[in-house]
């Protein structure tokens, strides 16, 4: 047999939690530290940690556990049915050395939009059809275009990496994985809408990616690849409502992060005034992939509506999870039946059977078992009363009540909930409540009345994006599991 030429060791926060330096050690002191090399997330994440062993034949076979000991398929469909492009790097380079992103294709595409004039690039991300993969799905070409047509100088470009969403963890593995990717992306917009300072806006809780973006930054500009491009770092306190991008930009601007009515829309007068970009991680981290290979290559994967791939966050009650990159437009069962492994048998063995799907995070809803056939793209979803969101994807399986789902998303949404708008801060509270009665199986008919209307003002009038959503995960819940709030009722009347 072909001897093994070298191992690529995960390194990402979620092998690290399940043992990976010890596995790193183990294949060091067996190999030698020069044939083990660490890398971004490998995928797989529930398995972990991970390490691929790469043979001098082509071959490469993956295995889990802190010592290796369990081999896994590289032909499962978890992997063979992934359509990397974002991802297309993280698992293949060393996220701390500049030279192995380089020799991979690293600022190349940068390189290459510098010989184009603005209008070009903005062209060629408006034929790609990419959307912006933050939760809003705007156009990201015509975000470029509008704040390149603003006047002046002075513009900022900002990446929204405030990802906080339960269950979701997709940017995290990028920024951890791939970092040169995302600042990359940034330098390309800047270069296409006429900015010359950048902020990469990351959440304290994620200190891996921190540490890794500032790296990757020294090492950037130390060797001119962002020439013209002055990048700084903020870091967020972990509140959720920044990941709003007004809230953001005041959190930057050194204020309390909480979001302003627009218009004016950022494109228009963003931080400190200026004109400024936003997009997220994922986004920023598709650009080069679309420089490199042309809008019209983008724009032939996904649906009429959706183009490109999307990253997904696969948990909650399935076999297989972690990290996915898929075709916009595959269905749930290709991703949770095939590409998860489908739900876990029960305690006693018997099958276990999905209930929903919940995507979109606390802004999102769940859909029911029997739409599973449903493509995932950005129309699809919303006819379903939910969003794609940033990507977080959370199997449900029948132990879960669904008022009890709804009422846990609620809880998240009053704590993080910034208080400013009356609505979010007092609706939120009562809409908690009423869930709260409906849980304990003690509610009215005048309950469920009250759940939905209130669901209604507070969608209806919040002022920012965190309370308009916030109904969705009831409302979608009485929507296809209206049953489960009514039985909830009956219980309450009592004899």
């Amino acid at each position: 047999m072909t001897a093994v030429v070298s191992w690529r060791c995960c390194d990402a926060t979620s092998c690290r939690a399940a043992g990976g330096l010890a596995l790193r050690q183990r294949l060091v002191a067996q190999h030698g530290a020069e044939r083990v090399k660490s890398v971004g997330c490998l995928r797989l994440c529930g398995q972990g940690p991970l390490a691929a062993a790469d043979y001098g034949d082509g071959r490469v076979e993956l295995f889990g556990g802190v010592a290796a000991e369990r081999q896994l398929d590289p032909a499962d469909p978890f992997f063979a049915l992934q359509r990397p492009v974002v991802l297309e790097r993280c698992g293949l380079v060393d996220p701390c050395c500049l030279d192995d992103a380089l020799a991979q294709g690293a600022y190349a595409a940068l390189a290459a939009c510098r010989q184009l004039s603005p209008a070009a690039v903005v062209e060629i991300l408006e034929r790609s059809g990419l959307r912006g993969r933050g939760g809003a799905g705007y156009p990201t070409g015509r975000k470029w275009q509008l704040v390149a047509a603003q006047p002046g100088s002075s513009k900022v470009v900002v990446c929204n990496a405030d990802e906080g969403d339960p269950g979701a963890f997709m940017d995290r593995a990028v920024l951890e994985g791939d970092p040169h990717r995302v600042l990359e992306g940034m330098a390309i917009a800047a270069h296409a809408v006429g900015a010359s300072e950048g902020f990469i806006y990351v959440r304290a809780e994620y200190p891996l990616a921190i540490e890794r973006l500032r790296a990757a930054i020294t090492a950037a500009q130390a060797r001119g690849l962002l020439a013209g491009f002055a990048m700084q770092l903020r870091i967020g306190a972990g509140a959720y409502v920044c990941g709003e991008e007004t809230a953001l930009l005041r959190s930057i601007e050194g204020g309390r992060g909480t979001p302003r009515p627009r218009p004016p829309y950022p494109a228009i007068s963003g931080l400190w005034g200026l004109p400024t970009l936003i997009n997220n991680v994922e986004t920023f981290a598709a650009v080069p992939a679309i420089l490199r290979q042309g809008g019209d290559w983008y724009a032939a994967m996904g649906t009429a509506g959706s183009k490109g791939t999307k990253v997904f966050a696969l948990s909650g009650a399935i076999t297989n999870t972690g990290l996915i990159e898929v075709e916009m437009g595959t269905s749930l069962r290709t991703i949770v039946a095939l590409m998860g492994g489908g739900v876990p048998a029960n305690p006693d063995g018997s099958l276990g059977v999905v209930k929903a799907v919940q995507t979109g995070g606390p802004s999102g809803g769940c859909v029911p078992a029997a739409l599973l056939d449903t493509p995932v793209d950005y129309e699809s979803l919303q006819e379903l009363g939910s969003i794609m969101g940033s990507g977080g994807m959370v199997v449900i399986d029948a132990a879960m009540a669904m008022p009890e789902l709804a009422r846990y998303f609620m809880r998240f949404c009053v704590a993080e909930s910034c208080g400013k708008c009356l609505p979010c801060r007092a609706g939120t509270v009562q809409l908690e409540q009423l869930l709260d009665r409906f849980v304990e199986k003690r509610a009215t008919p005048a309950d469920l009345t009250q759940l939905e209307q209130l669901c209604g003002m507070v969608k209806a009038t919040s002022l920012c994006g965190l309370g308009q959503s916030a109904p969705n995960p009831v409302l979608s819940t009485l929507r296809f599991f209206r049953a489960e709030y009514e039985a909830a009722i009956a219980c309450g009347e009592g004899p």
